[in-house]
């Protein structure tokens, strides 16, 4: 009983100086999670599905925890500007709520984008040298081809080798200056932001894709030309295991550069992800 009673007594200031705490503090830690929450569902690395939800809840209530001190200046402004807010409202903290998940989740899917477009690059690259069923085993949960899945997993890795998690963290800090805490961007705006950002990520799947489609429209062209030759000729058994090797010589020379070019357009995002491309 004495040995409680002293931890207690020692605890006692910090309780004190919790209870002391203003609601502004606490609004921004909540805040805050909703929106790192929303971001790392879908942030490459942290938001594949094959990470167990418990690594995901972790990791945003890391990023919540790291940034809060940042944050409650923001929490407080905003509280005086709202004054629902400010009394602790239901309504106006759901409101704030429901703001910045969607605010989170925005900023997720910008980062989001750019895996896409490696997995659409990889389906391009394999459908167009009719390659899309070798190694058929999949690598992730998306159904898509081998090389859609080596390129996925090899930026996924690239991407957190250049340390992605601090980038993040930079990403939903510099957020609040675009966008503050419990406010929403203009629907307007934000159509045309997911236009932009649609559109770039299919301009970057193509454009990484683009050696396997010329290379598969030289073998085509070459393939007929030798057709009409020798008609004859089964060019179909002869022309299959030159378009394999191409194409896995191919991957295997661009795809440095391939996920070099991917990696900056990647930063680009995250360096400004309300940003049209």
């Amino acid at each position: 009983m004495d040995e409680t009673t002293a931890i207690l007594t020692r605890l006692w200031p910090d309780l004190a100086r919790l209870a002391r705490l203003d609601d502004a503090p606490v609004y921004a830690l909540m805040a805050l999670f909703v929106r790192v929450g929303a971001v790392v569902s879908l942030l490459p690395g942290f938001g594949e599905r094959t990470l167990p939800a418990r690594i995901k809840l972790a990791v945003a209530l890391g990023y919540a925890l790291l940034l809060w001190p940042a944050l409650s200046p923001l929490a407080r402004a905003a509280a005086a500007a709202d004054p629902g807010l400010a009394a602790g409202q239901p309504f106006a903290i759901l409101r704030a709520m429901g703001a910045e998940a969607l605010i989170g989740l925005g900023l997720g899917m910008a980062a989001r984008l750019m895996v896409m477009s490696l997995q659409l690059a990889g389906t391009i690259a394999g459908q167009s040298t009719s390659i899309a069923q070798i190694a058929g085993a999949q690598v992730t949960p998306d159904p898509m081809p081998a090389i859609g899945g080596l390129l996925t997993v090899g930026g996924i890795a690239l991407a957190m080798a250049l340390e992605l998690p601090t980038k993040a963290a930079v990403l939903i800090l510099r957020s609040y200056a675009v966008v503050p805490l419990a406010a929403l961007p203009l629907p307007g705006d934000v159509a045309q932001w997911g236009v932009d950002r649609a559109g770039a990520a299919f301009a970057l799947s193509f454009s990484l894709a683009a050696p396997f489609v010329v290379a598969s429209f030289a073998y085509n062209l070459a393939l007929g030309a030798l057709n009409r030759a020798m008609p004859q000729l089964m060019v179909a058994f002869v022309g299959a295991p030159a378009i394999t090797m191409g194409a896995l010589l191919i991957l295997w020379i661009g795809a440095p550069e391939m996920l070099a070019h991917w990696s900056d357009r990647l930063d680009e995002a995250l360096a400004v992800p309300f940003g049209s491309p």
